[in-house]
């Protein structure tokens, strides 16, 4: 099992900065690949970025591609989420998700089965 718990969620205006973190601990050896995923009220859950553990090598949706930076800290265990340049439509809570396990959600051909609690990032105008 792999236990995520996400933090630095809160209140900006538009044009701030945030920066979530994730704290990964079990097994996370077998975790290759790990994403942000956020949902807005009344919308789907979209996947905004994933890093593959290994390399480092990053992915972006084009709704934050050139605004949000996605790393990690392996000495920790850390996923981070850089967060600039911030939206109103960025407000959503905000989960960071680890491929495998069971159930969970499908992004770029991996499925993302672990999960944490997640975190509320609201921006106003």
């Amino acid at each position: 099992q792999v236990q995520l718990v996400e933090s630095g969620g809160g209140s900006v205006q538009a044009g701030g900065s945030l920066r979530l973190s994730c704290a990964a601990s079990g097994y996370t050896h077998i975790v290759y690949y790990m994403a942000w995923f956020r949902q807005a009220p009344g919308k789907g859950r979209e996947g905004v970025a994933r890093i593959y553990t290994r390399v480092g090598s990053t992915y972006y949706s084009d709704s934050v591609k050139g605004r949000f930076t996605i790393s990690q800290d392996n000495t920790n265990n850390t996923l981070y989420l850089q967060m600039n340049s911030l939206k109103p439509e960025d407000t959503a809570m905000y989960c960071c998700a680890g491929e495998g396990g069971t159930g969970g959600a499908w992004w770029g051909g991996f499925r993302f089965g672990y999960w944490g609690q997640g975190t509320q990032v609201t921006v106003s105008s």
